[in-house]
């Protein structure tokens, strides 16, 4: 105990990645800096594992909604070991293994956290492979359950089933016993058909009809993550009684005017068709939704609910239900070349691309 509240009270040194502007990957900055003592509801995570994932490219371009100004420090969520803790937090927590959703600060060797927002990761479970669930697994697992709620037998698709969200989305759509179509590049087609996936060209001028070829009658669900005019086509393409579950921007991700000149827009096109009569429905899906303060009811029924799908997550992973897909993995010094991945359209592999500090 008295090793564990000195190690509470130290000051340690970390490393961090920030994101000093709109800058290209070149221009992401290694630095050093004390990070205190955790304070009251606090623990100190040694990171061991996060990952570039879509915001990360987006906040890069100051193209993220929410993102805090810059500098900061990147880093969306990350698993680690927790090695010190605050007053006010259980001190069994020390040496347990978490996963955090963070939004940022992710980028680092070790970073303070409310110890109340982390989940803990079981044994015998690969910290980088954890890392693949956070974010991107919660996204699939809510969208496809708690959102389009997915029923076997019904047939879905997937923008984008070769991307970090995507190649989770079509592993536990096929879990429930959905038929999935997925759209990708022809590069990524052998792998998932490998998943059971039936893969579209996603610049195929006639995607349409393809979706169509295979679903005359619509499909149940569509997965949309580009937004924009994309958004419209996926209405089309749903059944008579389909959902449709919206959850980005990509489209516009190099956009230069303001970005809520085309999120809003998105949302009042999804708000207008609710209000159509007909039985489709459509939403915007946003991961913090719900999330509310920090120290409100609301927080706590978001922190029990992510906790509830991040642990049945891992639970499918333990039990080889899901394949994590790590596309590539870079020490966090090497983070210039694994945003340089991220934006490169000749990646190959599906999945995350890893960071290990």
């Amino acid at each position: 105990m008295s090793e564990m509240r000195a190690s509470a009270e130290a000051t340690v040194t970390v490393t961090e990645v920030l994101l000093p502007g709109k800058v290209a990957p070149s221009g992401l900055r290694l630095v050093r800096r004390a990070l205190p003592a955790p304070a009251a509801g606090q623990a100190r995570v040694r990171v061991e594992s996060t990952a570039v994932s879509f915001a990360e490219r987006a906040m890069s371009r100051g193209r993220y909604y929410g993102q805090p100004p810059f500098p900061f420090v990147p880093g969306y969520d990350l698993v680690g070991v927790v090695e010190a803790v605050g007053p006010g937090v259980d001190p069994a927590l020390v040496g347990r293994r978490v996963a955090a959703l963070t939004k940022t600060g992710g980028w680092t060797t070790a970073a303070l956290l409310t110890a109340a927002d982390l989940v803990e990761v079981p044994d015998g479970i690969d910290p980088d492979e954890a890392e693949t669930l956070i974010v991107n697994g919660l996204t699939a697992y809510q969208m496809l359950h708690r959102s389009a709620k997915a029923r076997a037998g019904q047939t879905v698709l997937v923008l984008g089933a070769a991307g970090g969200v995507g190649s989770v989305l079509v592993q536990l759509a096929q879990d429930a016993g959905a038929r999935v179509i997925g759209t990708a590049s022809p590069r990524h087609h052998q792998a998932l058909r490998a998943l059971g996936v039936e893969p579209i060209d996603y610049r195929d001028p006639d995607l349409a009809a393809r979706v169509r070829e295979l679903a005359p009658g619509g499909v149940d669900a569509v997965f949309d993550h580009l937004g924009g005019a994309s958004a419209s086509l996926s209405y089309r393409l749903l059944n008579r009684s389909g959902t449709l579950v919206s959850y980005s921007i990509a489209a516009k991700l190099d956009d230069t005017r303001p970005l809520l000149l085309d999120f809003l827009p998105l949302l009042a096109k999804l708000t207008f068709w609710n209000y159509l009569p007909t039985r489709r429905h459509a939403t915007f899906y946003d991961v913090w939704a719900g999330a509310g303060k920090p120290d409100s009811a609301k927080r706590e029924a978001f922190r029990s609910r992510m906790r509830t799908d991040l642990t049945h997550l891992f639970g499918l992973l333990r039990d080889g239900v899901l394949t994590a897909r790590i596309a590539a993995r870079f020490p966090l010094d090497e983070v210039v070349a694994a945003m340089e991945l991220a934006e490169s359209s000749a990646r190959t592999d599906l999945g995350k691309i890893i960071l290990t500090p």
